[in-house]
């Protein structure tokens, strides 16, 4: 199981975006690999951490966290971090290394800004993110559900490999920064010599420069085009929720790590039942007689139908509970129940032979409303049903 966000940083839940920041700083400090080398379990909590603050630094990622879990942030291991392990080590760097600064990464790792094998370079433009809408049915979001969605998009060029070079000899490194991707520049002050570090003006960061662009993606290292996107839908999602699938939304440009896929959720209207939070509500409709005499009637489900007996001198606005036929919660083991309002319907237009039926029962003393003490009031339902 996935541990807490909040935990892994070592935050409160009501930190602020700065104690947030500083908290992964100090966290992927101690687990960075060149600090740990060879150590396989240092690396797995630097990607932890990665992941953590992927999510608790991006205001709408923290929201959906905070209100749904773990499920609101995932598609339950396609395509995202997945613990971390959905992105290597360059796409942690090219996302997050801004956060610790060239300093102080140099005084810990002899410079270089720290980034494994990478000079401080940042590997291209990452791709922006991508929204889209996926409509669910009742049964899919009680029982969860997998959908496979085709997103038009930009994609990774094939033809050059996401590079943006006519071939791997129209790329060189840049002869601004030597390939580090940063300009160091130092002034005398009164204090001292200070020096500044800046992203390479001519190459971006990136530490390399194109001489022949491919021809195919004209040097972004992308073109537009389609990708089938699989995604696991987690059992009692609601309207309006929103799953970020790391990794899927636009591809980065020459070589940037991919923008993630956020997917809202839409509730496909049923013909029959309405949802209100975890439960789920019918109106049952039956005859003068029928609440006389009782009867046994069958009722839709999420999942189908169910019978159910309606005792003899049911009165209208009775609820009935079927407990546990509603929704589950997200990332819970509470379940909803399906509550079904009875109402007696009364006939707009009666023959004559059924109006001397009905003038004589109007008659008889049994047929005068006398509500016993253990009849509940309309707010008492209202309590009980919510309850």
């Amino acid at each position: 199981m996935k541990r807490d966000f909040y935990e892994i940083l070592g935050v409160q839940k009501g930190a602020s975006a700065d104690e947030i920041k500083k908290a992964y700083r100090k966290v992927a400090m101690q687990f960075h690999p060149d600090r740990n080398p060879g150590d396989k379990a240092a690396e797995e909590k630097f990607k932890e951490a990665a992941e953590a603050y992927e999510i608790l630094s991006d205001a709408d990622k923290k929201a959906q966290y905070d209100r749904y879990g773990h499920a609101g942030v995932s598609g339950n291991g396609r395509g995202g971090f997945n613990g971390g392990h959905g992105m290597n080590m360059d796409d942690i760097f090219s996302q997050f290394g801004d956060v610790f600064g060239d300093d102080i990464f140099g005084n810990f790792f002899g410079g270089g800004g720290g980034r494994r094998g990478g000079g401080g370079r940042s590997r291209g433009i990452r791709g922006s993110n991508l929204r889209v809408k996926l409509k669910l049915n009742y049964e899919e979001i009680a029982k969860g559900v997998t959908k496979s969605i085709k997103v038009k998009k930009y994609v990774s060029c094939t033809t050059c490999a996401g590079s943006g070079a006519k071939d791997k000899g129209s790329v060189q490194t840049c002869s601004t920064c030597g390939g580090s991707g940063q300009v160091r520049k130092v002034t005398s002050t009164f204090l001292g010599q200070m020096q500044t570090v800046t992203t390479c003006p001519t190459c971006n960061g990136e530490g390399t420069t194109i001489t022949a662009k491919c021809g195919s993606c004209k040097g972004e290292g992308r073109v537009y085009g389609e990708e089938t996107v699989t995604i696991d839908i987690p059992a009692g999602v609601q309207e309006g929720m929103q799953l970020s699938v790391g990794g899927k939304g636009n591809a980065g440009e020459r070589g940037g790590a991919p923008g993630d896929l956020i997917v809202l959720i839409e509730e496909e209207k049923h013909p029959e039942l309405q949802r209100d939070g975890l439960n789920v509500a019918y109106d049952l409709y039956i005859s003068f007689p029928d609440a006389v005499f009782g009867t046994n009637v069958e009722v839709p489900t999420i999942d189908g139908r169910a019978k159910i007996k309606i005792p003899a001198g049911t009165q209208s606005g009775k609820i009935f509970r079927l407990k546990g036929k509603g929704f589950p919660a997200v990332n819970s083991y509470e379940k909803g129940d399906q509550l079904i309002h009875v109402n007696v319907w009364t006939p707009q237009h009666v023959n004559a032979e059924e109006k001397a039926m009905m003038e004589k029962l109007h008659k008889s003393s049994n047929f005068e409303p006398k509500p016993g003490k253990d009849e509940k009031s309309f707010f008492d339902k209202v309590r009980e049903m919510f309850s």
